[in-house]
């Protein structure tokens, strides 16, 4: 029973730091308007699985 309650609670707590980390991100993409469409990282991505060694893209107003 302790290790279950153990567990929920990493879980929950794993769970509410990346949900902080998206406000966050959230609230610096208001601020300044940078982004990446999902084109762009689709591409960086297949580059990626390709074996491609590629920095990903720059982001953009």
């Amino acid at each position: 029973m302790i290790q279950a309650i153990q567990s929920f609670v990493e879980r929950e707590e794993k769970r509410e730091a990346v949900r902080q980390e998206c406000i966050a991100a959230h609230e610096h993409y208001k601020s300044t308007g940078l982004h990446l469409t999902q084109e762009e990282v689709e591409a960086w991505l297949l580059d990626l699985e390709a074996g491609n060694d590629v920095e990903p893209p720059a982001c953009h107003i």
